[in-house]
């Protein structure tokens, strides 16, 4: 499986999972949000997935250290990701930025290291929009204040316009500045946006859909084999990412297709189980999972005890 990982392109992984996603995106395109939007909402962010110096040479992070990022651009409509970029481990978040194709009137939601404003001024000159954490303290003029209240944790929400020597030129436009106070963990958040049509509690709701992208990393990580891999070439490791984001994209497409009212992960446990029976897939899905079979490994540990 090694040499096969070095010597087959990643390329056609690549392309067959983008297959999958453009037919995934289709079944989950009338999914609702967490907020009341009819445009399309993306997360983007970025995990870092660790490997072993002394096999990955080639993707040096630190000084004993090695790394690759997975850029991953998340549709919050069914969680399905539809852009993915594999790099060095050194790479800045905000580089991959440049990679990206503007969807005119799609919300993009982004923590604080893709704020870099010659950038986000491509999304406003798109006709797209852009949710992000502001920096501290930023060189600005307020504009205009819009009244907010309170109680639904809003703190402000503000017109803004950069006036610092470098910012005012790479964004001349003006801004909005909301803060919310985040009461579940005891946070205030500054969130800035080129949006200035729908309310300040969507766009902090927006920023909060945003967690669903740090659910999916963990999920595919935990999942789907993505910390121990055949091979050590960069072949072979953007191979078997781009194996693994088909694997999670088909399972989705699974659930939706058939119906089904399991998790991602009791359907991908199924799967793992039923691989080598000639079972129809919805009746295998249909049926109870086998407690004995999933601890039959970890039973075999126990045949002395008492």
């Amino acid at each position: 499986m090694a040499d096969a990982n070095q010597r087959r392109d990643w390329r056609i992984f690549a392309d067959f999972a983008h297959i999958l996603i453009r037919r995934a995106r289709v079944l989950y395109a009338s999914d609702p949000l967490a907020v009341d939007l009819e445009q399309t909402v993306y997360a983007m962010d970025s995990t870092t997935i660790d490997l072993c110096l002394s096999l990955f040479p080639w993707a040096h992070f630190r000084t004993a250290k090695a790394a690759v990022k997975l850029h991953t651009l998340l549709d919050l409509r069914g969680n399905i990701p539809c852009f993915v970029h594999v790099s060095p481990g050194k790479t800045h978040d905000v580089n991959v930025l440049d990679r990206l194709l503007i969807e005119p009137a799609a919300f993009s939601v982004m923590d604080r290291a893709y704020l870099d404003y010659r950038r986000l001024r491509r999304f406003t000159i798109a006709g797209a929009f852009f949710v992000t954490r502001a920096k501290r303290n930023p060189r600005c003029t307020i504009r205009d204040v819009r009244p907010v209240d309170r109680t639904t944790g809003l703190r402000s929400d503000h017109t803004i316009v950069l006036n610092g020597i470098k910012t005012a030129t790479l964004y001349p436009e003006s801004l909005r500045r909301g803060a919310f106070y985040d009461v579940e963990h005891k946070r205030r958040i500054v969130f800035i946006t080129n949006n200035f049509a729908i309310p300040a509690l969507t766009i902090a709701g927006l920023y909060k859909c945003r967690w669903q992208i740090e659910l999916f990393f963990t999920w595919i990580k935990q999942h789907l084999r993505m910390k121990a891999f055949f091979g050590t070439s960069d072949n072979a490791v953007k191979t078997q990412i781009w194996i693994a984001i088909s694997v999670y994209v088909l399972v989705a497409i699974v659930k939706k297709e058939l119906g089904v009212q399991r998790s991602l992960y009791e359907i991908l446990q199924v799967l793992s189980l039923t691989l080598f029976e000639k079972t129809p897939l919805f009746q295998a899905l249909q049926a109870e999972i086998d407690a004995s079979k999933q601890d039959a490994d970890r039973n075999q540990l126990k045949l002395f005890d008492l």
